[in-house]
């Protein structure tokens, strides 16, 4: 197997998947199992592509010995041994060598001696009031301060330990087919605030070389900042609070470079030509604008965007699903980690497979292009030094338990993997249907998340249009106006943009030209009065009367029931998908429209479906009828023109290959 990622999307040996993969973290299982474990994985749930973090912790606890890849020291180490199996039983791996893995591993997966308090030529890693970032795990240790990732003496052992991995885990013969690097940003770091970190010594001597990256010279900063700095030395990052907005932009600015900057030495470190991926964890709703400003996959130079879960059950939770939905649209790329087995460390309702069926596919259908059952398996028996919080099983409720046997959520899994095996391609291929879009203008984020409220932002705006869309039953795309072409804005009737006091010319010319050519420019704020400059620009003041909201953007595709309904259509073939998403409290059938008429579909409370439309009939077909988290249990079904498919008695229905 050998897999390629084009502009978000997995082509495995020249053909464009969804890949449905299953993380198994072997490092917490006794190595006498892993075969049988693998086998359910491939056999039970029909996954083709694992995935697995190489804790550094647990290969290189010591410092003066060299990594365990063959388990010399532990038997659970032998990762070559474990990648040898996977490789003899058909399966491809997504190999995640942090440094940094969270994975409720203690410190994060990085080894004690990587501390700065354990080390002091190990620099600390700062926010804006000097104050250490600590990591705070399960174990019941007190917090430990992380260092920071591109301090010279932790870069050091970093590359050192990833290069190790890229020369000893990725030599020879391999089922390795991808690479993730870091997680969740870099420390699950990538929703907080702006002025969490980087104030140590090594991210202030990068917040400068940015600064005359862009402006070449001092003067040119001191004009913008409207300062008078004498050495690129005395020029401070913000640390919160109102200021000369383009000191605050710039600081956002500074952070996507930052990360775009840890995750490509961390890559280069493992000197492989294998895909890189990475997993941002979606914003939280205060730090929406924090996230928009660091997260910008376009300055990432062929590492791919990927997210992950972990922010509640979006079929019960509103801001839930906002979240899930913008991390979705900001760029193409697969959920690399969707909760399928814990239950009590995050809710109760991931007890039941319908929560997670229904998050997975909101993903696929809001524009991810993959998606990871994280874990596949209940593991075991680990080593204490790994995770000191308890003896498992790890987690409570996967697909497959700790003793080996498929759970009620296997066959759920497998119906997922089967469909998109089969239609993934095509689902690809197909449109979503999105009249409108919202245009993200950056510079505003990192204003917004440190000057507060009244200024210039944009998550405020992305959320209220998230809000205003769902409500009328509408999808819509997401673009970033600073790269986005008179095409990409030409395919939706209205774009809604942020409002505020400057905006780049280029910008203001491209939303000018979408008007004058009859699309419908909606700002939500003041019309810009000058260019990113300052010079006199004005050419967004004829829509700022459009401010209020945008017109009526007609019906939805839900015609009765509370669910939210997503369609996209072949652009050359009679072939449509849609996908249902049943909100937690919904009794009753759900109505929808379709290319075809009308459908109705009666699914569990929570529930959701996917189909396949094609030929004015229905195709293939998920649709879960049981919620046991909820105690519902219907027939499911679905009703297309007369034509009907409908289980016996209580029950998920599944249609796949006409079968």
């Amino acid at each position: 197997m050998i897999i390629e990622v084009r502009d978000g999307v997995a082509v495995v040996d020249g053909v464009p998947r969804v890949l449905v993969t299953a993380d198994y973290p072997y490092y917490r299982d006794d190595p006498a199992v892993w075969a049988d474990r693998l086998r359910a994985v491939r056999d039970e749930l029909g996954i083709e592509v694992v995935t697995c973090y190489l804790p550094w912790r647990h290969h290189q606890p010591d410092p003066g010995t060299a990594p365990d890849f063959t388990g010399a020291t532990h038997p659970s180490r032998d990762v070559l041994g474990f990648l040898a199996l996977c490789r003899e039983l058909g399966l491809g791996v997504l190999a995640k060598p942090g440094p940094f893995i969270h994975a409720e591993v203690d410190y994060g997966g990085l080894p004690d001696w990587v501390c700065p308090e354990d080390d002091p030529a190990i620099e600390p890693l700062l926010d804006a009031r000097g104050e250490p970032s600590r990591w705070a795990d399960a174990s019941g240790r007190p917090p430990r301060t992380l260092p920071a990732p591109l301090g010279a003496a932790f870069l050091t052992r970093a590359t050192q330990w990833l290069s190790a991995v890229g020369k000893e885990v990725l030599a020879g013969e391999h089922p390795v087919v991808a690479l993730q690097i870091a997680n969740e940003g870099v420390y699950t770091s990538g929703a907080l605030p702006l002025t969490a970190y980087d104030y140590s010594p090594s991210g202030l001597a990068f917040f400068r070389d940015r600064l005359r990256s862009w402006y070449g010279d001092l003067d040119a900063c001191n004009r913008a900042y409207g300062t008078a700095y004498r050495g690129w030395a005395e020029v401070e990052p913000p640390r919160g609070g109102p200021g000369e907005p383009c000191a605050l932009a710039d600081w956002g600015r500074c952070h996507a470079e930052y990360l775009a900057e840890v995750y490509r030495v961390w890559a280069q470190a493992v000197g492989s030509d294998l895909p890189v991926i990475v997993n941002l964890n979606p914003p939280t709703v205060p730090e929406l604008d924090d996230w928009l400003a660091r997260v910008r996959p376009e300055l990432w130079g062929g590492i791919s965007y990927g997210f992950t879960n972990w922010m509640g059950v979006v079929s019960a939770d509103p801001h839930a699903h906002a979240r899930y939905v913008i991390a979705a649209k900001r760029a193409p790329g697969p959920n690399l980690e969707e909760n399928w087995g814990f239950s009590e460390l995050y809710d109760p309702a991931y007890a039941d497979a319908a929560t997670s069926f229904h998050q997975s596919l909101l993903a696929l259908a809001a524009g991810a292009t993959g998606v990871n059952v994280y874990t596949g398996v209940a593991t075991s028996g680990w080593d204490p030094a790994l995770d000191g919080s308890g003896p498992g099983p790890y987690p409570d409720c996967p697909p497959i338990g700790a003793d080996g046997t498929p759970s009620a959520k296997a066959p759920v899994v497998r119906a997922l993997a089967d469909f998109f095996a089969r239609h993934g391609g095509e689902f690809l291929e197909c449109v979503p249907a999105a009249e409108h879009a919202f245009g993200l203008y950056l510079p505003y984020a990192g204003i917004g998340a440190l000057a507060g409220p009244g200024a210039p932002g944009c998550g405020r705006a992305l959320l209220a249009f998230h809000e205003r869309m769902r409500a009328a039953g509408h999808d819509y795309a997401l673009l970033d106006l600073e790269r986005a072409s008179a095409a990409e804005l030409a395919a939706h009737r209205s774009v809604t943009a942020p409002g505020g006091p400057f905006m780049h010319a280029r910008v203001q010319r491209l939303l000018a030209g979408y008007a004058a050519a009859g699309g419908r420019v909606v700002l939500d704020g003041p019309a810009p009065r000058a260019d990113e400059h300052g010079a006199p620009c004005a050419l967004l003041a004829p829509y700022e009367s459009a401010s209020a909201g945008p017109a009526d953007p007609g019906p939805g595709l839900v015609r009765y029931g509370d669910a939210d309904a997503y369609l996209r259509s072949h652009p050359e073939r009679d072939v449509h998908y849609l996908t249902v998403l049943v909100r937690t409290g919904n009794r009753g059938p759900v109505g929808v429209r379709t290319p075809y008429g009308d459908a109705e579909l009666v699914t569990a409370d929570g529930g959701a479906a996917v189909l396949r439309l094609t030929g004015g009939a229905l195709g293939d077909l998920v649709v879960k009828g049981v919620n046991g988290h909820l105690s519902s249990a219907v027939a499911a079904r679905v009703t297309l023109n007369g034509e009907s498919v409908v289980t016996a008695g209580p029950g998920d229905l599944v249609m796949i290959g006409g079968v």
